[in-house]
């Protein structure tokens, strides 16, 4: 299908290193070494034009990354144009190499003022993050995809995380709790303004589609739990969703599927086959999860912007996505406006206090950030070039 991206994907602090203005570096210093720092990271924010041009040189046609609104605007009002012209060079570097840009402006990250002065929760967050999306409009020529946020359910949850680390007079401690808890449905309706407010500005600056990519955890209920379940699924993906109708596109993120019962969403339980994570091996979810993202918000493109396996194991990880791309075809040759498919990882990256889970298309040496691609990078580029085992399904053509 002439004009489907196929492509990888990384956060801006996941890969650069050194980002000292954000509230994750603040916490990572202060866990008490519950948390990995993530240091040096890959030294991405020196080595993009080499991790571009792997990602070209396999035959991918789309890079997604994140900028950094620690490093753009390190004190309220105070914009680095040094920042600004360094994240240009990114996307003039992509473009360059023939990748088209899916640049998301927050995933995960804050500001540490932006944290100190009380978060989303503060009266001027809203304002705040419109001063910095209009920013931001400055380097967006040419960008084609913009995520205004990445994964707003997480988001309310590492909020929740932050504030315990951050507040002197919280404390972590005793038995980790056997479920995680919903998503905070006011922290979601915040986010979900935030997202409405960068959306105008940016139709309004840019010529770029607009939207935001959502956590799809492809949820089931189990027998006589149907009402627990529709609770779940609104917290974690439908409240979002409604927020989609209105975007250009949705970006669906799917790694793995669960189930619902009468307490809520079921743990992984343990199983040799689980990932590194501890999630289930389900590359079926993809499939799903396109299919209740594009009942929710009917008639909206979608652009798959994660989806991926936690292994040390290259053949798993071929084997996992050729599963889950099997599922995203069916739910393209059905009729469901597909426009995409961005691999997570490009690199083996910091998991948000952890370097553990290897996601990546490329291993990277993190003593002398040497790259070593994985025979799965030549795989999914022989898939976009088409001459790989997957094809597009003709009625998308």
């Amino acid at each position: 299908m002439a004009g489907f991206l196929w492509g990888a994907a990384t956060a801006a602090h996941q890969v650069e290193g050194g980002n000292t203005a954000s509230d994750w570096w603040a916490v990572e210093q202060g866990a008490n070494g519950m948390l990995e720092p993530s240091g040096d990271g890959l030294d991405s924010y020196h080595r993009y034009p080499e991790d571009m041009r792997l990602l070209a040189e396999a035959g991918l046609d789309t890079y997604r990354f994140s900028i950094e609104w620690a490093r753009i605007e390190p004190e309220p009002g105070v914009f680095s144009a040094d920042e600004l012209a360094h994240y240009r060079g990114m996307i003039d570097e992509a473009l360059r190499l023939g990748l088209t840009p899916v640049v998301t402006l927050h995933h995960f990250t804050h500001p540490l003022w932006f944290v100190r002065a009380g978060g989303w929760r503060a009266e001027g967050a809203i304002d705040a993050f419109r001063r910095y999306v209009d920013k931001t409009c400055e380097i967006l020529e040419g960008v084609e995809w913009v995520c205004t946020i990445n994964e707003p359910a997480v988001l309310t949850l590492m909020i929740r995380m932050h504030e315990a680390f951050l507040n002197p007079a919280q404390h972590l401690g005793g038995p980790r709790p056997s479920r995680l808890p919903l998503p905070d449905l006011d922290m979601g309706r915040r986010l979900g303004e935030a997202h409405v407010a960068a959306r105008k500005i940016l139709r309004a600056r840019t010529d770029a589609k607009i939207g935001w990519t959502i956590a799809m955890q492809a949820l089931t209920p189990t027998p006589g739990n149907e009402d627990t379940y529709r609770a779940a699924k609104y917290a974690w993906e439908d409240i979002y969703l409604e927020h989609s109708r209105d975007d250009d596109f949705i970006g669906v993120q799917s790694y793995t599927s669960q189930l619902v019962d009468a307490e809520g969403v079921v743990p992984h339980p343990p199983s040799p086959d689980n990932t590194l994570t501890g999630w289930a091996y389900r590359p079926d979810a993809l499939g799903m999860a396109v299919r209740d993202a594009a009942a929710a918000a009917p008639g909206v493109p979608i652009l798959i912007t994660e989806n991926g396996i936690a292994t040390d194991d290259d053949d798993r990880r071929i084997a996992y996505t050729a599963a889950a791309l099997d599922g995203l075809f069916a739910a393209m040759a059905d009729g469901i406006d597909v426009r995409g498919y961005l691999h997570w990882s490009l690199l083996d990256n910091y998991e948000w206090g952890h370097w553990g889970p290897t996601f990546g298309l490329i291993a990277v040496d993190r003593a002398t950030f040497a790259r070593a691609p994985k025979p799965s990078l030549a795989w999914l580029g022989s898939i976009a070039r088409g001459t790989g085992s997957h094809r597009l399904p003709s009625t998308s053509a």
